[in-house]
């Protein structure tokens, strides 16, 4: 049984700072960790470090106020996931790359405690081309006012967005980001465990300097 993705939306739902998941569907856990490794923004090269299995909060402990990226990795049907722990945001580049030699990948981003503040965001790949992104609140700030990205794939997915009654500057923006994750999570047919990644033990890797 999986629990679908609006979760996401409650307060600190993984961690203190938001959440940052990648879902890819092609992959293995070693080799979305590896491709994402590989688009940190930093001057070095970055390797995978396994750390055994651990909680969020054990993961956490460890990393013990480094700098450090950590992953926990998991599968739930079709799909592979990795969530970020530590000081992930604005550490990666572009997701494109990840989606190389044929593979579906989504992030869903959420710098909950930024100040400025920055909206939730998505963004779902396939084969190095951006299909779809949008701004979770679709209030017009930080671009993504629409859907963007390949016009029959955003058309269709926009098409959904209006039937849920997106945008509504009415409504709450947590209740906005929620609505906004069920027609994601409908349209692409993503879910992740909940339970298991809030409070039980996954496979983890840092990401360190090679």
């Amino acid at each position: 049984m999986t629990d679908g993705t609006t979760w996401l939306a409650d307060r600190q739902s993984i961690a203190f700072g938001g959440y940052r998941v990648v879902l890819a569907r092609g992959l293995s856990p070693e080799e979305l960790a590896k491709r994402l490794a590989a688009t940190l923004l930093y001057d070095t090269e970055h390797i995978v470090v396994p750390v055994g299995d651990h909680t969020g909060a054990s993961l956490l402990e460890l990393m013990d106020d480094h700098y450090d990226v950590g992953l926990r990795l998991g599968s739930v049907g079709d799909w592979t996931y990795a969530v970020a722990y530590g000081g992930w945001q604005a550490e990666f580049g572009p997701m494109t790359p990840v989606s190389h030699g044929g593979t579906h990948v989504c992030l869903l981003e959420y710098e909950e405690e930024n100040g400025k503040p920055v909206p939730p965001q998505f963004a779902y790949f396939h084969d190095g081309r951006l299909l779809a992104a949008f701004n979770l609140h679709l209030d017009g700030s930080w671009g993504y006012e629409k859907v963007e990205g390949d016009p029959a794939t955003a058309a269709r997915l926009q098409e959904r967005l209006t039937a849920a009654g997106l945008p509504d500057p009415e409504r709450n923006r947590r209740e906005a980001h929620r609505a906004a994750l069920g027609v994601v999570e409908e349209f692409f047919g993503l879910s992740l465990p909940r339970d298991r990644i809030v409070s039980g033990t996954l496979p983890a890797v840092l990401l360190e300097p090679a």
